[in-house]
């Protein structure tokens, strides 16, 4: 066994493609579709490679890649790697996104990427046809549709090469390429799989995190690979729709580590309030991961106390900290441990320091998210840019081997975030405390009203708890201009009802925020599954407030 200690992707898959593990796919229904060993994704990446080239690509150009969580996706992505093409992983259309604004967002990534060759799934022909029509591709189609190889050399692979365009997740600015090489996405899988899962000959990795998002591609399709591990891909879609699924794999397979945000935790709790859990087996998952937004500490209780009589431990909790400029992972808790939390008086918050208090109306529950992994580190600055001490809120600064390259032909926005020196803003507020990070929010999204810092998701979260009939994800907070200073803006996701009830439900949530957090808000109740996500599947508070203002959500308060 080795822990991902190779110079690039290819000669990680050499080595694994010598064993007998591999990754096993899943339908919507949660039924095998197809094992796939690590030794013949090998063979057939290495048949594609030259297919891939015949399409006119050149070793170095980027191909988009429809990622479906199927197995033409993980074969097409591999075949790019000996090919020396750079994957470009592009999301599935949206629920209720609609089809020509879809089209229109994946027209655009293409051209942000280069890319002359769009490869999509089989059952969506149609849509990359109609993609292709709107940008300038030498080749769309299916995996079964490349041309045959011209006979074209496989070039060698070195380690400071591009390995894959990661789009960020769009939940600040439109997706951009993060440029990952094949160095630092090695040592990033060093750092997960040896020194923070710890990763053991028995362990089975287990996901239904979407590929084309940096938690469930690097997370769940590189990372194992890496370090040999058999790994089980559910589709998100099957997650979304029937959440067990997800525990009904792990319980089948014998699943050690998988990851959520924290909404998928809350799903699972949910369902299992109305659904039989008594045939799952949760005692062999040890690392139960947090990551892809906020951790939010009371829908994990009621998770582990929901599925503790099938055997889940709260000790299994690893909460992470990271991003795709950083490949993945910057930081995790020690294993065995399960969630450390602080609560926090929310007014010392404001004021930038992490003051410990009482369980208070004001008062919030944060996750540490653990040391950062070795080789790397986290620095916290005040506005000017001077390092504070710990318990010091200020923005996060990371560093080290894993961080990218840059933002694809964008030097303006790389320079913007990414030091001469080697220093990353990741854009995160946060601070310290015996050496592990504590995220506080966010700052592009920080609301700044008189003087105070407000943290959007305290808002939200505020909302979601104690005003009857809301869930997670249907509160966005965010600021607009307004008569000489900013206004907050709370969009509500509502359900039905009456003029009346709709009424009574702006004010409670109004009255609300008035009475925990001294803040006069805008309240507006929009449609269900109306407020935008990112490809992760958390609240994309500036595609909201982006749409708030083009009118989207009707005429203004």
């Amino acid at each position: 066994m080795r822990f991902a200690d190779f110079p690039t992707l290819t000669a990680a898959l050499d080595f694994a493609a010598a064993g007998e593990t591999g990754i096993n796919l899943y339908s919507l229904r949660g039924e095998l579709v197809e094992a796939l060993p690590y030794a013949r994704l090998r063979e057939q990446a290495l048949e594609l490679a030259p297919r891939l080239l015949a399409t006119g690509a050149r070793p170095g150009s980027s191909v988009g890649l429809i990622a479906d969580t199927e197995a033409d996706f993980v074969r097409a992505f591999f075949a790019c790697q000996y090919a020396g093409l750079v994957p470009a992983p592009l999301p599935l259309p949206a629920p209720l996104g609609g089809r020509d604004a879809y089209v229109e967002q994946i027209a655009r990534m293409l051209d942000s990427a280069h890319a002359k060759v769009l490869i999509g799934p089989a059952g969506m022909k149609d849509w990359v046809a109609e993609v292709a029509a709107k940008a300038p591709l030498n080749f769309a189609g299916a995996l079964a549709d490349l041309p045959d190889s011209k006979g074209d050399a496989l070039p060698d692979v070195a380690p400071d090469n591009t390995c894959y365009l990661q789009f960020s997740s769009g939940s600040t600015r439109f997706p951009t390429g993060v440029v990952v090489t094949h160095r630092a996405l090695m040592a990033n899988a060093v750092a997960i799989t040896r020194d923070g899962l710890q990763v053991r000959p028995t362990d089975r990795a287990v996901s239904w995190l979407p590929l084309y998002h940096d938690m469930g591609l690097i997370g769940f399709l590189l990372s194992p690979m890496t370090s040999q591990m058999s790994v089980d891909l559910l589709p998100t879609g099957a997650f979304v729709r029937r959440p067990l699924l997800w525990l009904d794999l792990i319980t089948k397979n014998g699943g050690t580590i998988s990851y959520s945000p924290t909404f998928g935790y809350e799903l699972c709790a949910r369902r299992a309030e109305v659904a039989s859990i008594e045939h799952l087996d949760l005692s062999k998952w040890r690392s139960a991961g947090l990551g892809g937004d906020m951790i939010r500490t009371a829908p994990l209780r009621a998770f582990a106390e929901r599925f503790a009589s099938v055997g889940f431990s709260d000790k299994a909790f690893v909460a992470s900290y990271g991003m795709a400029e950083a490949t993945l992972a910057l930081s995790m808790a020690p294993l065995g441990g399960g969630l450390k939390t602080e609560r926090l008086d929310v007014e010392r918050l404001e004021q930038h320091e992490a003051v410990v208090t009482e369980d208070t109306e004001r008062s919030r529950e944060f996750a540490r998210n653990g040391p950062a992994l070795p080789g790397h580190q986290l620095e916290v600055r005040d506005e000017n840019g001077a390092v504070l001490p710990e318990r010091g809120v200020g923005r996060i600064f990371a560093r080290g081997p894993s961080l990218m390259r840059d933002y694809f032909e964008q030097p303006e926005e790389t320079a913007r975030v990414l030091s001469a020196d080697g220093w990353l803003d990741t854009g995160d507020l946060g601070y310290l405390v015996d050496g592990e990070i504590v995220i506080t929010g966010r700052g592009k999204d920080l609301i700044i009203l008189n003087g105070r810092n407000i943290w959007p998701q305290d808002l939200e979260w505020t909302a979601e708890a104690e005003v009857d009939g809301l869930r997670s994800g249907d509160v966005a907070a965010f600021s607009v201009p307004g008569d000489g200073e900013e206004t907050v803006m709370v969009l509500v996701q509502a359900r039905g009802g009456d003029a009346d009830t709709r009424a009574a439900l702006v004010e409670k949530i109004a009255g609300v925020l008035r009475l925990r957090h001294q803040v006069e808000a805008q309240v507006q109740l929009v449609g269900a599954h109306a407020l935008p996500q990112t490809s992760s599947g958390k609240l994309s508070r500036s595609k909201a407030k982006t749409a708030y203002l083009a009118g989207a959500y009707g005429e203004r308060p």
